[in-house]
């Protein structure tokens, strides 16, 4: 699972991967590669954080 998100939701995404997978998630700030262009999952700001369960 991937959550994308900006840095408000960030704790949100951080506890949902938590909550459902009970292992600790990657936090990875995006960077120039990354999908910049993508909007956070929560709400329509710039998405800053990928936080996934790999």
């Amino acid at each position: 699972m991937k959550i994308i998100c900006c840095k408000e939701h960030a704790e949100l995404a951080i506890d949902i991967i938590v909550d459902e997978f009970e292992t600790p998630p990657v936090v990875e700030l995006l960077t120039e590669n990354d999908e910049l262009s993508t909007a956070c999952e929560y709400c329509k700001e710039p998405g800053i954080y990928k936080v996934s369960n790999i």
